[in-house]
């Protein structure tokens, strides 16, 4: 689920890059922290069902 909120992330942040677009703080660069912040949450196992992870 994170995986995916980061690709939306990294979209917004290329929309925004590419026509220069900026909402006060809210800038390519924040976007593409939160979308790097959002994958390395992913990568750690936050999110993750414990319970798909052991098999019996």
């Amino acid at each position: 689920m994170l995986a995916i909120v980061a690709a939306v992330l990294f979209l917004a942040a290329l929309v925004f890059e590419l026509s220069g677009f900026a909402l006060g703080v809210l800038t390519a660069t924040v976007l593409v922290t939160a979308g790097l912040l959002c994958l390395a949450l992913q990568m750690a196992g936050v999110g993750s069902d414990a319970r798909r992870l052991v098999r019996h």
